[in-house]
């Protein structure tokens, strides 16, 4: 279809001759324009003119990720704008739906709701550079009823409400005009099409410096991608956008942690794979996921598909060199040791044909190559600073899959076939003491486990039955840990000062509470060490002692034999101490002699299960604690949670929207978060997670404290003997300076240590 520009009749002769003129030189620049980026970047100024208006932005839609895209300069950088295809915004909305919109006020609802019941705008771009939107003059560019972009058009600026019906044809002229020119540009560029043309249209590199680089790459004996990245500074994710776009399928980047796929892998060759440049990732969603170098080989994809003996195979891209340290990562351990493909072929190799048809177990747990197995998995958990190790037999898909636990989220490690599972059970009920014959009932146990370095791991064992006849096992690691300073903790100035000002006390109790794996006992040792010195005896019943300490008399409680916390406090008591830490205070008992202790002038440290700080006074006294004596013991209790924090290496400033900010206004409390003096303007920043290798593309890395300390002031200990609620008593305590477990979070948040998210994950208030 075709649309003449009819100037508007009152414009003067002298108007009309302009505007016809000024838009046939921007059609000839258009069409000798040498790539699409130039029509984005250098017309921007005379559409403009052409309109009268004050901001246009160009899209062009990008198929495969369903998007449309425009460009921008920022300072001298081209930096890209993209939208997705959907009623979510404006110009996401007329390439969604192919129509024309005519918008007087971009933030009239109702005018936006008349339009589509769906239609939002868009308001975040606003919201960061500043720039006001109000009228918006949209229109899709089609040649031959392919659509290939979208104009957007912003604010009239001779002040009229809306944009008129000859800016409105005037715009789909122009619109007729981009569309042969793009069509013109990718039927150029599909004639002498490579995998890098995404980095020649985006302006990364010419096409004269990248005819130049084929033959220096050649020269150099050199990889052309690892040739740009080292001589045009061309980021590895560049590359990977360009082949993407080129292969028409996804760019997989190298990553150590991935699961070694065995039951893939064990007829191929290491050599020949090599040589050939391809390697199975692993099954999704019934399709074998193979990365080569270069997937539209027609030839190299037969040959895999007559390997795999499937033609279900889904073909993703990679540089050569990660494909490489995949086929080491899987048929190579760096230390040494076997991989974990070659302990399963091993596996093979001895017990060929392992499972019958009854899928009874032919490997037993007496194989070597089993106890080889076993040792790899703690060894690699150790070294990925997991903190339990599951070992999961999945009746349904017929296998065993191991996940580690790391910096409290699980990630899947590897996974063995289910003829293993009865051999890999058994052998850690051996190495930690259980019954293997009793599979119907749950046990307990521990692993002494000395690393090849010499080094020692006390692991704690708990298997139990799951459906479908089969044993779930998980390991806990309680690596000997060094104590941390109390200075390290991540606690607030407030916090921090209080702590010290109770430990340095000669007598009373401090408990410090939170669910299992909180950092409890870390936090415990931290304060035993700030006051650990010759002067002072100091005994501690753990279970177990997973942090050594010079100085301590430390004490490992033996429940089975009726040596528990309680018994151990009361031998305690005839030893002469100043200070006694007990691990837990989980019954009536304990937590009696610890109360008591601490009244005849033991300081007692202790720790208890509970969600909050003022929650924990309400537990003991419904366990039966006397509320005047406990009120008299009590020092102060110390509530906390672990939160993710992120990569120092490369978490990335933002500047948040409204309603980002909003959000965390109203969990912190309106009132005191206006205390903080936090206004939300241009220079209000938070941080997010991005990832990178050193996070293994997570964004996070380690984990720290976020706390919430309830000093025994005279008001508090007042509501303690009144038997007071646990609101009466959160209220007393931040009436008197407690920030609490989400207040801390976010500050630490607003302080770019960890993000909202985060800490939303681990408390609620």
């Amino acid at each position: 279809m075709s649309f003449q520009f009819q100037p508007d009749s009152t414009a003067s002769v002298d108007e009309r001759l302009r505007i016809r003129k000024s838009l046939q030189e921007i059609t000839n620049r258009i069409h000798a324009a040498q790539n699409i980026p130039q029509i984005l970047i250098d017309f921007k100024e005379d559409f403009l003119d052409l309109f009268n208006a004050d901001m246009i932005t160009i899209y062009v839609v990008d198929k495969l990720r369903n998007e449309i895209y425009s460009l921008m300069l920022a300072g001298s950088q081209l930096k890209e704008i993209r939208v997705p295809i959907s009623n979510q915004s404006i110009a996401g909305y007329v390439a969604n739906t192919y129509n024309i919109v005519n918008i007087a006020d971009a933030y009239n609802q109702s005018e936006l709701k008349a339009i589509d019941f769906e239609l939002t705008f868009d308001s975040s771009w606003d919201k960061k550079s500043g720039f006001r939107s109000k009228q918006v003059l949209a229109t899709p560019i089609f040649h031959e009823e392919q659509l290939l972009g979208v104009i957007q058009i912003l604010n009239k600026r001779n002040g009229q409400p809306k944009f008129s019906e000859d800016d409105v044809g005037l715009a789909m002229e122009i619109a007729e005009v981009l569309g042969v020119a793009f069509y013109n540009q990718r039927r150029f560029a599909r004639r002498r099409r490579t995998r890098f043309d995404f980095l020649i249209t985006r302006g990364l590199i010419k096409e004269e410096e990248m005819d130049t680089a084929w033959s220096e790459a050649r020269e150099q004996k050199e990889s052309i991608e690892h040739y740009l990245m080292r001589k045009y500074r061309i980021s590895k994710d560049d590359v990977g956008h360009s082949f993407e776009e080129f292969y028409r399928c996804r760019f997989v980047d190298y990553n150590d942690k991935a699961v070694i796929p065995g039951d893939l892998i064990k007829n191929l060759k290491k050599d020949y794979l090599a040589r050939e440049l391809w390697v199975p990732l692993g099954t999704v969603d019934g399709f074998v996921q193979v990365i080569m170098d270069d997937p539209n080989n027609i030839l190299k994809r037969d040959a895999i598909e007559n390997l795999l003996k499937t033609k279900k195979v889904k073909y993703d891209v990679a540089l050569p060199e990660d494909i490489l340290k995949y086929i080491n990562l899987f048929f190579r351990s760096a230390d040494g040791e076997h991989s974990f493909s070659e302990l399963l072929g091993k596996l093979d190799d001895e017990d060929i044909g392992y499972g019958d048809e009854d899928g009874s177990d032919v490997v037993t747990e007496s194989d070597s190559v089993i106890m080889q197995l076993v040792n790899k998995i703690i060894n690699d958990a150790y070294a990925r600073r997991a903190s339990d190790i599951h070992v999961e037999p999945n009746v349904g898909r017929k296998n065993v899959e191991i996940r580690f636990r790391v910096d409290g989220d699980c990630t899947l490690y590897q996974t063995v076939p289910y003829s293993y599972r009865a051999a890999l059970i058994s052998r850690i009920k051996i190495m930690s003491n259980l019954d293997i014959t009793v599979k119907r009932l749950p046990q307990d146990g521990k692993i002494k486990f000395r690393r090849n370095t010499g080094e020692e791991l006390e692991l704690r064992v708990a298997s139990i039955p799951t459906q479908g006849g089969v044993e779930d096992v998980v390991m806990r690691l309680l690596a000997k840990g060094e104590t941390m300073p109390l200075e390290e903790m991540g606690l607030l100035k407030r916090n921090y000062n209080e702590l010290v000002n109770m430990i340095t006390k000669p007598y009373g109790m401090i408990l410090v509470v939170g669910p299992t794996g909180s950092g409890k006992t870390t936090t415990l040792h931290a304060a035993l060490r700030h006051i650990n010195r010759p002067d002072r005896k100091i005994w501690t019943a753990e279970d177990p002692v997973e942090i050594t300490q010079y100085g301590l008399r430390q004490v490992q409680v033996q429940p089975k034999i009726g040596f528990d916390f309680a018994a151990a406090m009361r031998s305690f008591l005839r030893a002469d101490p100043d200070i006694i830490m007990v691990g837990e205070m989980r019954d009536f008992e304990t937590a009696k002699i610890g109360v008591e202790a601490s009244l005849t002038g033991h300081l007692v440290f202790s720790t208890l299960h509970t969600n909050s700080a003022p929650e924990t006074i309400v537990r003991l006294l419904d366990m039966g604690i006397d509320p005047l004596n406990f009120a008299d013991a009590l020092l102060g209790i110390l509530a906390q949670r672990l939160v993710r924090t992120l990569c120092l290496n490369c978490k990335e400033p933002y500047h948040p929207g409204r309603e980002e900010y909003d959000e965390i206004v109203q969990s912190y409390g309106e009132e005191d978060f206006a205390k903080l003096n936090i206004p939300y303007n241009n220079s209000f920043r938070l941080f997010r997670a991005k990832g990178c290798d050193l996070c293994d593309k997570t964004g996070y890395k380690g984990r720290m404290g976020i706390h919430e300390l309830v000093v025994a002031t005279d008001g508090i200990k007042r509501l303690i003997q009144k038997h007071e609620s646990v609101e009466t008593l959160r209220n007393k305590a931040i009436s008197e300076g407690m920030t609490t477990l989400l207040q801390d979070g976010i500050l630490k948040s607003l302080r770019g240590l960890t993000d909202f998210m985060q800490v939303r994950r681990v408390c609620i208030k």
